[in-house]
C-alpha cells in the first residue's frame, strides 16, 4: 500500500488537515473533489445501488454535494474517513471506500460502494482491504465492522473475503443489518 497526502486546498490552511491518498494495484483512493460530483450523483441515483443502502428519494446533485461535504468533514472530525475510488487504468471515478464512524454508529466501519457497471471486478475487495489496512496500521483500531443488509450477498462475500465474520443482527435507520467484524491480529 503506497500513500501520500493530498491537501484540501484552502480548507487545509484553516485546520482541516490532510487526506492521504492510497494507491493499490488497480485503484487510487483519494479525497473527493468537485469533479466527482456528476459521477457520484449517478452512482447514488442508480435504483439497484439504493436497494441495500437507503430508501427514499434518489439523491440529486445538491444532496450528493452535501454527502461529499459530510464525507470530507468526517476526516476533519475523526482523522479518517471515506475516499473517492478511482480506477488507475482509466482515471474514472467508480465509487467510494474507507472508514466511517458517525456519532451513535455501532463502531468504526469499513465501507465500500462501487458503480454498478464495475461490479464483479474485485474493486470492492481491493478497496476494502486498503481501508482495513489503514484502520489497523494508521488509525490503530483494535476492531472494525462492516454494516451490511442481510440480503446483500455480494457485499457479504466481500466482507468474508476480507476476513470479517457475522457478529450480530440489528436494525439501523429502519433497515435490517448484519454487523460483520474483524479484530486486529496482534
Amino acid at each position: 500500500m503506497e500513500t501520500h497526502e493530498q491537501h484540501l486546498g484552502d480548507a487545509a490552511s484553516q485546520g482541516c488537515g490532510l487526506i492521504p491518498t492510497i494507491t493499490t494495484e488497480r485503484l487510487v483512493l483519494r479525497a473527493f473533489s468537485p469533479d466527482d460530483l456528476d459521477a457520484y450523483t449517478a452512482i447514488n441515483a442508480d435504483p439497484q445501488m439504493r436497494t441495500y443502502t437507503g430508501g427514499g428519494r434518489p439523491p440529486d446533485r445538491e444532496s450528493t454535494w452535501r454527502a461529499m461535504a459530510l464525507l470530507l468533514g468526517h476526516w476533519h472530525l475523526r482523522g479518517y474517513g471515506m475516499w473517492a475510488m478511482v480506477e488507475r487504468a482509466t482515471g474514472a471515478f467508480i465509487g467510494r471506500a474507507g472508514l466511517y464512524n458517525q456519532e451513535g454508529w455501532p463502531g468504526l466501519e469499513a465501507a465500500w460502494t462501487v458503480a454498478r457497471h464495475r461490479w464483479s471486478n474485485g474493486f470492492a475487495t481491493e478497496a476494502g482491504r486498503a481501508a482495513l489496512d489503514y484502520a489497523f496500521q494508521v488509525v490503530r483500531a483494535d476492531h472494525v465492522i462492516s454494516i451490511i443488509h442481510p440480503d446483500n450477498i455480494a457485499s457479504i462475500r466481500v466482507a468474508e473475503k476480507l476476513g470479517l465474520t457475522a457478529e450480530y443482527s440489528t436494525n439501523l435507520d429502519g433497515q435490517p443489518r448484519t454487523i460483520f467484524g474483524i479484530t486486529r491480529s496482534r
